[in-house]
């Protein structure tokens, strides 16, 4: 049983990690957020010790580091502008740093952190679940299988629509996000990356608050993306389902629609880093600073 920290317990996507930490047999034994509704707590591990101050968090961290029995993994599940501090954290606790995505904002974080990680000796896994997702795998596979010259035309839509709090939320913010296409597109980035190759070309057409659009030569692909948390861009089928997520990619005017699945992943995710096979700082660089040209992007 490994011993978990988590920073960023009262956000949307602590609960995945909370259930993944329970799911794979550990435990949670401290937790920090600077809000206090946290009483997702009660559900999962009611007895870890929670702060309201990343100090006193960081001392208590310390302690048990300085006791013999130190956390094993930090989980950082806060906003994305403080990742890159709460990672260094991590490190200087004795702890290996399970981050979500995207794990920093910038190339520059990339390198502060690729360094930090060698003169600690710990590691640094982001969770990027549609690497995981059964379609995306099939289709990896499948690619993995046609001639080396295949080339692919690839559409991709990814709508994931997201009510007024938003805008007024530190993810409205694109200093602290990095904006839609960092926010929201890192999965998507990232699995492109994996399925075709790097980029050749990055064209940007539209970077909004709300959406964001362009086209992306890859090695083995030519691909037309689209992004949006503006719930009017669902299909008009999905709206009447009353549902809010929208994720397609047609390769070669075949479509994969990927809008289910993805709230199981974590656990899947937490699975394959503790098993050595997560995604390191090297895997996850391209998709980083791809979007990082995106949001740079003059238009």
């Amino acid at each position: 049983m490994k011993n978990f920290a988590l920073t960023g317990v009262g956000g949307y996507i602590a609960p995945r990690h909370l259930k993944a930490i329970k799911e794979t047999g550990n435990r949670l034994v401290a937790a920090f957020d600077v809000n206090d509704s946290v009483g997702v707590l009660d559900s999962y591990f009611p007895d870890a010790v929670f702060f309201t101050a990343a100090e006193p968090f960081e001392q208590y961290l310390q302690q048990l580091k300085n006791s013999g029995n130190p956390v094993d993994y930090l989980a950082v599940c806060s906003p994305n502008h403080v990742h890159e501090e709460h990672v260094l954290l991590g490190f200087r606790v004795g702890a290996d740093v399970i981050c979500e995505k995207p794990v920093v904002l910038t190339p520059a974080s990339l390198t502060l952190l690729e360094k930090a990680a060698i003169a600690s000796g710990k590691k640094v896994s982001t969770i990027m679940q549609l690497r995981l997702h059964p379609s995306i795998v099939a289709l990896k596979e499948r690619i993995s299988k046609e001639p080396v010259s295949q080339r692919y035309a690839v559409d991709v839509q990814y709508i994931t629509a997201r009510g007024q709090w938003y805008h007024n939320s530190w993810k409205g913010d694109t200093s602290k996000s990095g904006g839609i296409a960092t926010n929201i597109g890192i999965h998507l980035f990232d699995m492109l990356l994996w399925l075709f190759g790097a980029v050749k070309e990055n064209r940007v057409s539209l970077h909004t608050a709300e959406k964001a659009s362009g086209r992306l030569v890859l090695e083995k692909a030519d691909v037309n993306w689209e992004l949006s948390i503006d719930e009017n861009d669902l299909p008009v089928s999905v709206r009447n389902e009353q549902k809010r997520i929208f994720r397609s990619l047609k390769i070669n005017n075949e479509e994969i629609d990927f809008s289910d699945g993805l709230m199981t992943l974590h656990t899947a995710s937490y699975e394959a880093i503790l098993a050595g096979n997560g995604f390191c700082l090297e895997t996850t660089a391209p998709s980083v600073r791809l979007v990082t040209d995106i949001r740079n992007t003059d238009l």
